[in-house]
């Protein structure tokens, strides 16, 4: 599998979001600027302040929208997931011979789960792509698929965070660690941002 470089997806998300419009709730009866829009919509999150911070670059198409807002969310979550399952990749092959039995056991798991997540994750964002007016039987059914996909990547990752508890404190840990807790966060705040649009579409 090839992995995009994060600018290079964040790119990519644009140009599927112009290229491949989705059905849209019309007007959201805010009265605020775009920027506005998303620190309101990322207040429901539990990471509001990553949220924002991740999404606000993405206010011109986003709007009031909250169509765009979650596919969009999700698209940061795969680049994240992508950039950190071939970073791990990379690791499990230099850590090969002579690392510690349980970093490298630990490495080759979260490797496994964050390349299912990678799956998963792109699952949503194409289901996505191809949503039907909301309020319909179709839509409900496509946004369960999203929710369920990007539940099921959200468990994977918090599985490859699991996988370090008990390996020794060290740079390796650190490091694998921390950029596998901010792609569960950016997964987490997409979930969230989804289960908002499917709730308004119903």
């Amino acid at each position: 599998m090839k992995y995009l470089p994060s600018i290079s997806m964040h790119f990519l998300t644009l140009l599927f979001f112009f290229l491949h419009p989705i059905p849209t709730l019309g007007s959201t009866g805010y009265d605020t600027s775009p920027t506005d829009y998303i620190r309101t919509s990322c207040s429901a999150t539990l990471y509001p302040v990553l949220c924002y911070t991740s999404l606000s670059g993405y206010a011109n198409p986003v709007q009031q929208d909250p169509a765009p807002l979650a596919r969009i969310a999700i698209g940061v979550s795969l680049s994240k997931a992508r950039h950190i399952a071939s970073y791990v990749s990379n690791l499990t092959r230099e850590t090969a011979y002579g690392a510690d039995p349980q970093a490298s056991a630990a490495l080759h798991d979260c490797f496994s789960n964050m390349d299912d997540a990678v799956d998963e994750i792109h699952g949503s964002l194409r289901q996505m792509r191809r949503l039907v007016a909301p309020g319909s039987e179709s839509f409900r059914f496509q946004m369960g698929n999203v929710q369920t996909w990007m539940s099921a990547a959200l468990t994977d990752e918090e599985t490859c965070t699991d996988g370090f508890e008990d390996v020794k404190e060290g740079p390796l840990k650190t490091e694998v660690y921390e950029r596998a807790v901010e792609v569960k966060k950016l997964t987490s705040n997409a979930l969230a941002l989804v289960n908002s649009y499917a709730e308004k579409g119903e």
